[in-house]
């Protein structure tokens, strides 16, 4: 947002005061002297020199931020190597350990990553890892982005002495960190002292805790087996009790103890299982590593796509109406720990939110949306009342019965009299063309198909010649409507629901000619008129 510089702020107050000095001068010609214009005027002064004080101040935070910027980048650069078509070969072959980041310029998912790679390689080299941290732009250079085998953008690579290694791990600077030093040699970060816990506090979002009274044994073992198999989490292992209460202060003193510790109102999570094994600590972390609401972006959609909590309450909103909602939506969330996982996509995000809201076809909505997947069976469901927290609750509860109808996509009920091909959409296709006792033709078509067009055409000059006869023509619009009993996977499509028998309708082939069309429907037509005859 544009700001008025202060020299400009003055000029203008000082005009109007001038004009208001002159305006009261000019009015006490004929009356007594008014007595402190002299303290007014410097008031005025004093609040103007506050104001552009203030605003001095601004600008050197403003600029105190943008130095760090630049300055964290340009450390960041001078660490990561720049891979050209020359030095891609020797600088992956010759270090034991080289992570390379392939990017597009033009990429706005580079983008995106770029800054925490940047912070990554910092954060490494203050840890004294061993990996080497490169970049190449692999729009610029392709046989060297070919010889690495990047395909995409953006695309990470371990590099382990030449070997290659596809990376597993999450895209914020920390999740990077945590995912390099794993496959570099520290599975585990031993804690020893408050101070170096309090360090962790601060600078970790979400790490795991193991607490050993030694550090062997079997559950140690099986500790450290899920440290090696996991690639987010930080994991920390400790065996000083007032050490472990900095990180998780509700610990209590035991043989073994192990949790999950993120910067959010669910913070602490103790494991409840009686003995430590592998599997079973990994799986605790999976269901209990997301916030209670985690908000969808393109850097960790991939980590909530393949999270192990298959039903999935979904909030679209603006951000500001989201806020309001959050700490409700927070307690709603608490309640369906584990069982249901909460979603958050800013509304007004395209690239995120169209997507989904076009399965609903409510993809121009701008009011909160609350939906929800079922991914163990392909269902959708949508919360058509208001979303508050009390019917959001209701909602969930009923996700979990089972008793809510999958939601499938209807446009609104369109007027058909005179019609001479009838629209069909998601709410009439059981009333207009499975429970009708005529027989029906219906297209099967969507806006994007390129061939739909001719099919059309076609079956409005079938529709004229078949006039009269005990033949509906009916179109549906498969990407604005959706039917439990209708399975179509190429556009366009023509199906013939024979009077008296619609659970199996016959495909015609849209490839035909119309000749060949209209003698298809004259043999279904006269075949059903033998069997009306045969039955009399």
């Amino acid at each position: 947002m544009s700001r008025t510089k202060p020299t400009s702020r003055f000029i203008i107050f000082s005009t109007l005061t001038l004009l208001l000095l002159f305006t009261l001068s000019s009015s006490v010609l004929s009356s007594e002297p008014v007595n402190g214009d002299d303290e007014d005027s410097e008031g005025i002064e004093e609040l103007l020199a506050l104001d552009e004080q203030a605003d001095q101040e601004e600008e050197q935070q403003e600029q105190g931020v943008r130095s760090s910027e630049a300055e964290l980048l340009t450390k960041a650069q001078r660490i990561v190597v720049e891979l050209n078509g020359d030095n891609t070969k020797r600088v992956v072959e010759g270090n034991e350990f080289v992570l390379v980041l392939g990017y597009a310029p033009w990429c706005p998912r580079s983008a995106e990553l770029m800054p925490q790679f940047a912070q990554a390689a910092t954060s490494l080299k203050e840890l004294g890892s061993p990996l080497l941290m490169a970049k190449l732009d692999a729009d610029r250079y392709p046989k060297a982005a070919s010889l690495l085998q990047i395909k995409g953008f953006p695309t990470l690579l371990l590099f382990v002495n030449g070997t290659s290694l596809i990376y597993s791990g999450g895209f914020s600077a920390e999740e990077i960190v945590i995912w390099a030093r794993k496959k570099t040699g520290v599975p585990v970060t031993r804690i020893n002292s408050v101070a170096e816990a309090e360090g962790v506090v601060k600078k970790y979002h979400t790490f795991a805790i193991g607490f050993f009274e030694n550090f062997k044994g079997p559950d140690y073992e099986e500790f450290v087996k899920a440290a090696i198999a996991d690639n987010e989490i930080l994991f920390i292992e400790v065996n000083n009790i007032e050490v472990a209460k900095v990180l998780f202060p509700d610990i209590k003193a035991t043989k073994s103890f192990f949790g999950i510790v993120k910067s959010e109102p669910e913070r602490y999570t103790a494991f409840e299982g009686t003995t430590f094994e592998k599997d079973k600590l990994l799986q605790f972390l999976e269901y209990n590593k997301f916030p209670l609401v985690t908000k969808l972006t393109e850097i960790n959609s991939v980590k909530v796509y393949s999270s192990p909590v298959k039903l999935q309450v979904i909030v679209f909103a603006e951000e500001d109406s989201f806020q309001k909602l959050l700490e409700p939506l927070q307690d709603v969330a608490r309640k369906f720990k584990s069982k249901i996982l909460f979603i958050y996509i800013d509304i007004s995000d395209e690239n995120l939110a169209k997507p989904f809201l076009t399965l609903y076809g409510i993809e121009e909505s701008k009011d909160t949306v609350v939906t929800a997947f079922d991914n163990h069976m392909s269902s959708k469901f949508l919360l058509e009342l208001d979303p508050t927290p009390s019917n959001i609750k209701d909602f969930c509860s009923r996700l979990l019965d089972g008793t809510p109808a999958p939601y499938f996509k209807s446009q609104p009920i369109p007027d058909n009299t005179d019609a001479t091909i009838q629209v069909i959409v998601g709410k009439t296709f059981e009333d207009l063309v499975l429970n009708s006792p005529k027989n029906v033709l219906l297209e099967v078509f969507t806006p994007w198909c390129i061939n739909c067009e001719t099919t059309s055409k076609q079956v409005e000059k079938l529709a004229k010649h078949f006039r009269g006869s005990d033949l509906v023509f009916a179109r549906f619009d498969a990407a604005m409507n959706e039917h439990p009993k209708l399975h179509v996977v190429d556009y366009p499509s023509l199906l013939f629901y024979k009077a008296g028998d619609k659970t199996n309708p016959i495909k015609l082939s849209t490839k035909s000619s119309l000749k060949d069309l209209a003698g298809s429907i004259n043999k279904h037509l006269k075949a059903r008129d033998k069997v009306t005859k045969d039955e009399l």
